[in-house]
């Protein structure tokens, strides 16, 4: 298993954004999570969801959207784990 930090960004309040990543190998497990880096009075909270998109049979873009559940401004890293 090894983990990296693939993307860091910014969401406005309440803002949703989408992010891709492309090139990955279909067979390997891939975990997607967002971890917010911004101090923020309260717990910055972020949402995810993934979906994976299969390009060919040795590429595979992974398409992430992100929302920001709270009323200011939210920087986050968007990190992966590969399991296999």
């Amino acid at each position: 298993m090894w983990t990296n930090v693939q993307f860091t960004a910014t969401l406005p309040p309440n803002g949703t954004q989408r992010f891709f990543t492309w090139g990955w190998t279909p067979s390997w497990h891939v975990v997607w999570y967002m971890v917010p880096t911004s101090p923020q009075a309260g717990a910055p909270q972020v949402d995810w969801d993934v979906a994976v998109e299969r390009g060919n049979a040795t590429q595979a873009t992974y398409w992430i959207t992100v929302k920001n559940l709270t009323a200011a401004a939210v920087t986050f890293e968007g990190r992966y784990a590969v399991l296999s």
